[in-house]
């Protein structure tokens, strides 16, 4: 439809240009010779010979007329022509009458063939239409060409660029086009599909990102009550006088040992997607940090002063990672008993966890929270070193904080939980 339009435009200007051309060449003549007028002019000179002037003709002459002596002199002249000689009037072809006085020639008066000057204003006026008619049509033309570009070479494009976003995996970037062009449905559906590929993927990367969050997440739990099944089971061959009670103890610690050690190679092979795992905080009440101390003192080592009552931020199964950890961290290289101190400063409720053990050096304390890092007093007791590093990223993302530092006899966490 659009070519069609383009081409009845190109017809009806072209058109228009040859009709105006015919119309100056037919409004263009050459003056024709009033013989009337030229006769009256004529009797007119011949009568007043000798005192012609502007005002011997009035509005008589309506043609170039120039009036000259026997010798070739110019008496008068109209403004518009200018007399040479003879020889290029005759040249011109202009209109030569004789003048008389007494039957004797006294002059001539010469009438101006404009022809050739009409013809090269005629040529130059049609070379200046025609001028603007193919500009015009060229101007039609490249607007043409640039709506084709628009409509037809650009959409193209932005599919190559589309595609090529495509296969590197880049599902962010939009298909953007004008959908009245001719490839608006069409690429349309491109941009579905693209969309349809996109929410493919998330939901592939929301799958896999789940499977490693629970492996990540249940190999890490399942190490603190196999470190507690250690813990009794030391105890038990501590108390133990039977021998066949100790070789089944034997048995169940060198069991949870390897637990312990496949459960860490499996929670290595997750650590990448660790910054992955997801946390809900919600407000809860300060009993639950309660639980949490109690369902890790089966052996009656933890002692803790009643905790402030509040609402706090937090999400409970990471706080119970995070309380594991150090109070694992406190059994494993201490080895004494824990204390809890606890109090409301600043808009946080602030958990002191002090063990009595020989600390760490001042030059280690600023690596605790580092990636794998292992202090110097770790003494041949199996870790990853990955304990404290979850703490930090889990309070970090509570609002909390988390910081250590060496006592006088012991070594203190401080967790600092955001109040409600």
């Amino acid at each position: 439809m659009r070519i069609k339009i383009f081409i009845v435009t190109i017809i009806v200007v072209f058109s228009a240009g040859t009709v105006l051309s015919i119309f100056m060449i037919h409004s263009k003549y050459s003056s024709e010779v009033d013989l009337v007028a030229i006769n009256d002019v004529v009797k007119t000179v011949e009568k007043n010979w000798g005192q012609i002037s502007e005002e011997t003709f009035y509005n008589d002459i309506k043609q170039p007329i120039s009036i000259i002596d026997h010798l070739g002199n110019v008496i008068y002249q109209t403004p518009d022509y200018h007399f040479t000689n003879l020889y290029d009037a005759i040249k011109n072809r202009d209109t030569i009458i004789d003048l008389k006085q007494n039957n004797e020639i006294v002059g001539k008066i010469i009438i101006h063939n404009n022809e050739l000057e009409i013809i090269e204003q005629m040529k130059s006026e049609l070379i200046t239409t025609t001028s603007l008619i193919f500009g015009l049509i060229m101007i039609l033309i490249i607007l043409y060409i640039t709506y084709i570009y628009r409509t037809l070479l650009k959409p193209f494009r932005q599919l190559q660029h589309f595609a090529a976003n495509v296969a590197r995996g880049n599902f962010d970037i939009p298909l953007n086009m004008d959908k009245n062009n001719y490839f608006g449905a069409f690429t349309e559906s491109f941009d579905i599909l693209r969309e349809e590929l996109d929410a493919a993927r998330q939901r592939e990367y929301e799958s896999n990102r789940s499977k490693k969050e629970l492996v990540a997440t249940l190999s890490h739990d399942i190490k603190t009550p196999v470190a507690s099944i250690k813990a009794v089971s030391e105890l038990m061959l501590l108390q133990s006088k039977d021998d066949k009670v100790i070789r089944q103890v034997n048995t169940i610690y060198s069991k949870a040992e390897q637990i312990n050690l496949l459960v860490t190679d499996m929670f290595h092979a997750t650590l990448e997607e660790l910054q992955q795992l997801k946390l809900t905080v919600t407000e809860e009440s300060s009993e639950i940090l309660v639980d949490m101390i109690e369902n890790l003192n089966y052996d009656h080592k933890i002692f803790y002063e009643p905790i402030p009552p509040c609402i706090i931020l937090t999400d409970p199964l990471r706080m119970r990672q995070v309380i594991d950890n150090i109070i694992s961290n406190s059994y494993k290289y201490a080895g004494t008993k824990v204390t809890i101190t606890s109090q409301i400063n600043q808009g946080y409720l602030e958990l002191h966890i002090i063990d009595h053990g020989p600390g760490i050096s001042e030059d280690e304390l600023p690596l605790l929270f580092n990636k794998y890092y292992r202090g110097k007093n770790v003494e041949g007791n199996n870790g990853s070193g990955l304990g404290l590093y979850i703490s930090k990223y889990f309070m970090e993302n509570m609002d909390g904080q988390i910081s250590c530092f060496n006592l006088k006899n012991g070594f203190t966490v401080v967790l600092k939980i955001k109040l409600a």
